[in-house]
């Protein structure tokens, strides 16, 4: 098969669209997460949220039995590229090259740990942005992996494990 022939796809049918039942359970669930870490941060002050938790809420919600919505893979995975970010942010440069770098080796880390997210690979990214702002109460210090980072995702997980399971037809988590 050439490699254009490739860019064409092959012939599969798009999955089915869930019931509206589901997307409901779903929409509901996603709420819940977001409402518990959007009302952590409005009540304590402090910053629980991040951009990539987002598409976390969505692969624990939509895709629970993906091993990328397991909860280690959630957890390790944001801590694990949220690390790296830092090190290479504070350490190395903030340099966009170094941001790639970051990047490439925060996906890497993730493999090699067995701890594959697709939402936390933007982790490294939202280190390089926030810190571009140079605003000592968000990336200015190491706390940044552990708020919003490890509670951040600690939380949604939580969400995830005590929605999920309300469901006959779903069981959450697959292994830790």
């Amino acid at each position: 098969m050439s490699y254009l022939t490739k860019l064409k796809g092959s012939p599969a049918s798009i999955p089915p669209r869930p019931s509206l039942k589901e997307i409901s359970f779903i929409s509901l669930g996603v709420f819940l997460a977001a409402s518990v870490i959007g009302f952590l941060a409005y009540f304590t002050n402090e910053p629980i949220i991040m951009g990539s938790f987002g598409a976390s809420i969505f692969v624990l919600f939509v895709l629970p039995d993906s091993p990328f919505a397991q909860p280690r893979n959630v957890i390790v995975g944001h801590f694990v590229t949220t690390l790296v970010g830092l090190i290479f942010y504070h350490l190395v440069s903030s340099d966009w090259w170094s941001m790639a770098i970051a990047l490439a080796i925060a996906i890497a880390a993730m493999q090699v740990l067995r701890v594959p997210h697709p939402p936390a690979g933007s982790n490294p990214f939202i280190v390089f942005l926030l810190g571009a702002n140079n605003d000592p109460m968000i990336i200015g210090s190491w706390d940044f992996l552990w708020m919003p980072t490890l509670i951040g995702s600690v939380l949604i997980v939580m969400v995830a494990l005590l929605y999920n399971n309300l469901s006959k037809n779903r069981s959450y988590p697959k292994y830790w």
